[in-house]
């Protein structure tokens, strides 16, 4: 049974995925518009997709981990902890350059908040659960690769 902490994170989280969708204009950010943002957005996409797949059996919409999981550090994994949010928020902060939109760049700073502190609860129960997660953090980003 899930936790009332991961249900918590995993509403907040589908809430602002979802405001995002909608067709709400606060303020333009008309000097944005370019396709190079609706290509970085589909890169985005990809990602999320790769590191979905690669998941396979291991997947779960909460932080916390299943039981008998393995940690995996090859593939998408290899260049971010969390690719999948890492996708997500390409897609979210690209979609919302590429349309000028002030609404959908706000909720992409809110979901990118709502990850980071996400993010912390998930890694630390990953680092109850695998002896080797604190050597795979320090060399792999949250996000993004470490150079």
């Amino acid at each position: 049974m899930p936790k009332i902490k991961d249900i918590s994170l995993v509403a907040v989280q589908f809430l602002l995925i979802l405001a995002f969708f909608l067709d709400i204009h606060w303020f333009s950010i008309s000097f944005m518009e370019h396709f190079l943002w609706f290509y970085l957005g589909m890169v985005g996409v990809v990602i999320s997709v790769a590191a979905l797949l690669q998941m396979n059996l291991h997947l779960s919409p909460f932080p916390t981990p299943k039981p008998n999981s393995k940690l995996i550090t090859n593939g998408a994994y290899r260049l971010s902890r969390h690719p999948m949010y890492t996708g997500i928020l390409i897609f979210m902060f690209s979609f919302s350059f590429w349309l000028g939109d002030g609404y959908k760049l706000c909720i992409s700073l809110a979901i990118l908040v709502l990850f980071y502190y996400k993010t912390n609860y998930e890694e630390s129960l990953l680092e109850s659960m695998f002896d080797d997660y604190k050597a795979y953090k320090s060399k792999t980003g949250r996000f993004y690769p470490k150079f």
